[in-house]
């Protein structure tokens, strides 16, 4: 009598989403190579064995989470360089979509900044290298954009303007948490504020 197999079962997309967000929220957290897949099993209330249904690895997981941040990234990303605005309203609607990733994928964002540099070697990851410099191109380009229009002043340092404002953006990942008092938004417009228009008081 020959012996039923058992039907395959494939997994939900949306059970994937789930196990990748615990996975990233873990990576973040203890960083990749301290990582193990049995940590993330646990996080995920599951055997390691049965991670292994869904991913073939943690590398497959890190891969898929900072891949889909940068993708979603650079659709908001492109989007704002296309249509054709003033480098000022460039530049406010790079910040607040900035804000919008780090509200949508806050724990990706941590483990970019963690791990791009050493992860970057890696072929497998050689599009992160490709994205940081894209990034770079888009902000410098605006920044002298507005500097030759008289946008911003003329005395401006483009490098180490885009430097602050990378860097004063996205260590935001380091303390917002979703669902907190300010929407990304809101805090966009608190940071464009105090960037482009100072904190002192006008007399």
């Amino acid at each position: 009598m020959p012996i039923k197999k058992k039907p395959q079962v494939t997994p939900s997309p949306e059970r994937r989403d789930e196990l990748l967000a615990t996975a990233a929220e873990v990576f973040a957290a203890q960083g990749y190579n301290a990582t193990t897949v049995r940590r993330i099993a646990d996080a995920a209330g599951m055997l390691a064995g049965s991670l292994y249904y869904h991913f073939d690895s943690k590398e497959s997981m890190l891969d898929e989470i900072l891949s889909t941040f940068l993708n979603e990234l650079w659709e908001g990303y492109d989007a704002v360089l296309d249509a054709g605005l003033g480098p000022r309203e460039t530049i406010e609607a790079l910040v607040t979509e900035s804000f919008r990733e780090i509200d949508r994928h806050r724990a990706a964002v941590a483990i970019y900044q963690k791990e791009a540099r050493h992860l970057a070697a890696q072929p497998r990851f050689q599009y992160l290298v490709e994205s940081q410099e894209k990034f770079e191109k888009a902000w410098l380009g605006t920044l002298e954009r507005g500097v030759a229009d008289r946008t911003f002043r003329d005395d401006l340092d483009i490098r180490l303007t885009y430097r602050f404002v990378r860097d004063t953006v996205w260590v935001a990942a380091s303390w917002y948490r979703p669902g907190g008092l300010h929407s990304p938004e809101e805090i966009a417009r608190q940071y464009l504020s105090m960037v482009l228009d100072g904190i002192a008081s006008r007399h």
